[in-house]
């Protein structure tokens, strides 16, 4: 009996782990620019390692002409040092590939770079901006994307690197563009409860949310203290993700009319017609914070 139990008891501290691994989401979020992926998606990443689960963001460029008063290699220097502040304060990987911001170009060697990072973090669920866009980086960030989709289970591409047995769920982050054809929001996902992380998130940026956005926007209302940049930064993005009447019509319909009534913040996604097919049951299990009730 004691022979039973030890081997009993060895069995479950080997297959446990195994358990909650296979039971962990992992999410990649791709952006053309180190803070692109914290505008589009910070609010979901925080509520996916809440719950346990493995994000990774990737820039595909370094962020070196994003300023108006430094650039080059100083710049990106200091914008790579935004995102790792930014991964503590998420509880995310972040990394930074090396193209130069307003390069960007969709080939195969970026193509490649794209599917080894898919295929590295066994990514469950993709997520980047759609094709159309007014700057090239940020198109040619979801035409790599798309392009990767269908060849990450293809195991002769990129052979070094073990294709994926099964496609992820490949998703779009919100927009307001119209042509060819507007944002559907699919997937609308309440972040209310974490849209103080979100800012934390943002707040890192200070590069980009206290200087070269206001800047570009002709906004000099940016407060020099650093307590009220932060309510200034909260004031700018309460609106900006707030739910428009389309994505309360998709809230309702993951929430329910009653909590979706109640989501002051939220982030959307389109489902892109690459990649996995999801079924409303598939997309539960992906996004399990869509099954919380308030």
């Amino acid at each position: 009996m004691r022979k039973f139990l030890l081997g009993l008891l060895l069995f479950l501290n080997f297959t446990y782990p195994l358990m909650a691994q296979n039971n962990k989401i992992r999410v990649l979020v791709f952006g053309a620019h180190p803070d692109d992926c914290d505008i589009s998606s910070g609010g979901l990443a925080a509520l996916y390692v809440a719950g346990g689960h493995a994000v990774k963001f990737v820039s595909l460029t370094n962020g070196d002409k994003g300023h108006h008063q430094m650039g080059g290699g100083e710049l990106a220097q200091r914008r790579y040092k935004e995102t790792q502040e930014v991964a503590r304060r998420l509880g995310v990987t972040y990394e930074v590939l090396e193209n130069h911001d307003g390069e960007l170009l969709p080939t195969l060697e970026n193509r490649l770079e794209v599917i080894r990072r898919i295929r590295e973090w066994k990514a469950d669920v993709v997520i980047a901006p759609r094709p159309n866009d007014y700057h090239p980086d940020h198109r040619y960030t979801g035409v790599l994307v798309q392009d990767a989709s269908f060849l990450v289970i293809v195991p002769n591409i990129l052979s070094g690197v073990p294709a994926l047995p099964n496609n992820p769920v490949f998703l779009y982050t919100r927009d307001n563009f119209q042509r060819p054809n507007p944002f559907r929001p699919d997937i609308a996902v309440d972040i209310s409860s974490v849209f103080p992380k979100k800012l934390e998130a943002l707040d890192a940026h200070v590069s980009q949310v206290y200087e070269w956005l206001p800047w570009i926007d002709h906004d000099t209302s940016v407060p020099a203290n650093a307590a009220d940049r932060k309510k200034w930064l909260a004031n700018r993005w309460l609106t900006r993700s707030q739910p428009n009447p389309e994505i309360r019509q998709t809230l309702e319909k993951w929430y329910g009319k009653e909590q979706a009534a109640k989501v002051t913040q939220a982030e959307a996604f389109e489902i892109c017609e690459y990649g996995k097919k999801p079924s409303e049951d598939d997309i539960r299990r992906l996004f399990p914070m869509l099954l919380a009730k308030p």
